[in-house]
């Protein structure tokens, strides 16, 4: 080979390596930053997706109310069917709202009035033992476990589910019409802290990035928002159907007098599907759904398949799912595994993508 060719060869070689040595400098140097605009996703979620959720909720803890007094002054079977019922249809929008458990919901305190369980059944029997004036100011100030939702439906399923209107007594009727007025109180509370005639909290998520938002960008509201998601994820998997699943205890299961956590567990996750989706009813509106589009279809329709494996593995569990824990093990198992997966994604697949904003 002649020096000249052996020459042409090495000037060769030192080019190439000098363009993929800038290559790779150019590669590392590529903004893979996203710019996503989240403006429409941050104006349709909190009003058509979480104040509406509240509206719904403080309506049918008015609801409940007028069932509670209607069963109070005429106690028959229907009247007493009537207001299970209206816990039920009450409960629903609670359930549905606990994918964005943050705010006045949290700071403000008003969950444990709403939903603290388990019941505290040996207090609230020492105060219908007592003297003291059963009205709503009086159940207001008292412990989470002695109101609200589960305190409620103590009194109008009993401990089996077999409630009759003539075991209510007098003094248990007292007590359920200041409980659910003292319920609807905490409703309304939380209802107008989100709503715009009230304080407006809302707006937050709305001006995310502006002055006077608690939040300094649009990416800490969406952090917010999918740590909400993650949360309830985790606490249903994890926690209201791991607890007395693992354990076979029902004295964890949150709405065993009703027979209605079931329920619960899908409206959680349908808690989820309503954030992503950024619609109540199922449809497509301006939602989280968007910014991960935006950047993983195939990521985005893994998602809304996970959430519906997991409504659909919860609402197949055979019978009640007390009964379940002991007689259909599978089925629950079917339904965690798929909650825990649907958490999985959210935590290692969906939020890692807000680094990239």
């Amino acid at each position: 080979m002649t020096n000249t060719l052996l020459k042409f060869q090495k000037a060769l070689f030192i080019l190439s390596l000098t363009l993929f040595i800038a290559s790779c400098a150019n590669d590392d140097n590529i903004d893979t930053s996203v710019k996503f605009d989240a403006t429409q996703v941050l104006e349709n979620i909190p009003v058509n997706v979480i104040t509406a959720t509240y509206t719904d909720l403080d309506l049918g803890a008015e609801n409940l109310v007028i069932a509670v007094e209607e069963l109070a002054a005429n106690p028959t079977s229907g009247n007493l069917l009537a207001a299970q019922s209206a816990w039920r249809l009450a409960r629903t929008p609670w359930e549905q709202s606990e994918g964005f458990l943050f705010g006045p919901v949290e700071t403000e305190g008003i969950d444990p009035s709403i939903d603290s369980w388990p019941v505290n059944t040996v207090d609230l029997d020492a105060v219908l033992a007592s003297a003291a004036v059963l009205t709503k100011d009086y159940i207001d100030g008292l412990d989470g476990t002695l109101k609200g939702f589960h305190t409620t439906e103590y009194l109008l399923f009993g401990t089996d589910g077999n409630k009759q209107p003539g075991d209510i007594t007098i003094r248990e009727f007292e007590y359920l019409k200041a409980v659910t007025q003292s319920l609807q109180g905490a409703t309304k509370q939380l209802a107008d802290s989100w709503s715009p005639a009230g304080e407006n909290f809302q707006m937050n998520l709305i001006n995310a990035g502006k002055s006077g938002s608690i939040y300094p960008s649009q990416k800490s509201a969406l952090q917010e928002l999918v740590n909400g998601m993650i949360g309830i994820a985790d606490e249903v998997g994890n926690g209201k159907i791991n607890d007395p699943f693992s354990q076979e205890n029902l004295l964890y299961e949150e709405s065993r007098f009703s027979n209605n956590s079931k329920a619960d567990f899908a409206d959680n996750i349908r808690s989820i599907e309503n954030v992503y989706t950024g619609s109540l009813d199922g449809t497509s509106a301006e939602g989280f759904s968007d910014f991960v589009i935006e950047q993983d279809k195939e990521l985005d329709t893994k998602v809304k398949s996970q959430i519906a494996d997991a409504i659909e593995k919860i609402e197949s569990i055979p019978g009640t799912f007390g009964e379940a824990v002991f007689n259909n093990k599978p089925a629950v198992q079917a339904a965690q595994d798929a909650v825990r997966l649907l958490q999985q994604t959210l935590e290692s697949e969906v939020k890692p993508l807000l680094d990239k904003l």
